[in-house]
């Protein structure tokens, strides 16, 4: 079969498409032809030799795909059958014609998504339901401070904080990616390249703070986002894209907020553990991605690419232009490519 392939950390130039032994399905495990998959900031790190693959774990890129099953493997329960349209949450292996899933990691296709808008679901959606519900235990009227808003997982947490009937604030770097946040539910946005998203917060919050943060940035955001942290707050971090130094009076000032710090990984979970996390999500939010439902949610798309203009996708996320997801297609492909 055919995937994303690389022979030596770097950068995106170092991508092409390559011929690769197809995936058996083992115990347990469903085989799916993939549709479609996504790209994740992992993808990139993984790239650069920064995020290693879990042992045992494929190392072909990809932490998400949709497609259809064509093959089930001993010990499945009969969840699954043969041509159901589905969508995985997985550990690598994403982007290629094929690949094998644990059974319990797997979600039907909501009919009224195409295999593109659902490739778009499962990383960024789960790991912002995750965040919300499983670490920060989200309550109704919560002010919840969603920094890269315009994001897979900001664009996600959004509406999920809508859902849970709580208060998305979000912070982005363009006025197009304030408008897109917006139109997504967000209740108020800041620039943090031009505004002081602290003091703003703030402002829109009557002096009182954000009960929750959800931060993929990190260490050169930490006085701001405690100086807008409720007391109590709980400040959730699952990435650093600014970095993982801190320097100042970091203790005290956590302290004296009585705020609680987390740090959260999806793709290190076990197995049980993000089973778990798909069934619940499965039961509580996947009906909601119907035209029928209320409030209706909708994946966001920012671009496609095909497999075999990886390169192009990586430079995209890596520039931080898109707004959403960036969407990897499975076909037509030719192997040496690049």
């Amino acid at each position: 079969m055919l995937a994303a392939y690389f022979d030596c950390p770097g950068g995106p130039e170092n991508l092409y498409v390559k011929n690769v032994t197809k995936p058996n399905p083992g115990e347990g495990e469903v085989l799916v032809k993939v549709s479609a998959s996504a790209l994740n900031r992992a993808d990139l790190l993984q790239r650069r030799g920064k995020y290693l693959p879990l042992e045992g774990a494929s190392d072909i890129l990809g932490l998400e795909a949709a497609g259809n099953v064509v093959g089930l493997g001993p010990g499945c329960r009969g969840q699954w059958k043969i041509g159901d349209a589905v969508m995985a949450l997985l550990s690598g292996g994403g982007q290629a014609e094929y690949v094998t899933v644990p059974e319990g990691c797997l979600m039907p296709v909501p009919k009224d998504l195409t295999f593109t808008q659902a490739a778009a679901i499962p990383e960024a959606w789960i790991t912002a339901f995750q965040l919300l519900h499983f670490v920060g235990k989200v309550q109704e009227g919560e002010r919840v401070l969603i920094h890269a808003g315009a994001s897979g997982v900001g664009i996600a947490a959004i509406q999920l904080v809508r859902l849970a009937k709580a208060v998305p604030i979000v912070t982005a770097g363009t006025e197009a990616k304030l408008k897109a946040t917006e139109e997504a539910g967000a209740a108020v946005g800041f620039n943090y390249k031009n505004e002081n998203f602290s003091e703003k917060v703030l402002e829109f919050t009557q002096g009182s703070g954000v009960d929750i943060i959800l931060d993929p940035v990190g260490g050169s955001y930490w006085e701001k986002n405690i100086k807008c942290l409720n007391t109590d707050g709980r400040w959730i971090i699952y990435g650093l894209l600014g970095g993982g130094e801190v320097h100042g009076d970091f203790l005290s000032s956590l302290l004296n907020k009585r705020a609680t710090i987390h740090t959260s990984l999806l793709r290190s979970r076990d197995k049980k553990y993000k089973e778990q996390l798909v069934k619940d999500f499965t039961e509580k939010v996947l009906p909601y991605f119907s035209r029928r439902m209320s409030p209706h949610l909708k994946p966001l798309v920012h671009s496609t690419y095909r497999l075999d203009d990886i390169a192009d996708a990586h430079r995209t996320m890596e520039n931080n232009k898109n707004i959403g997801k960036i969407v990897i297609q499975i076909s037509d492909l030719v192997p040496g490519t690049q």
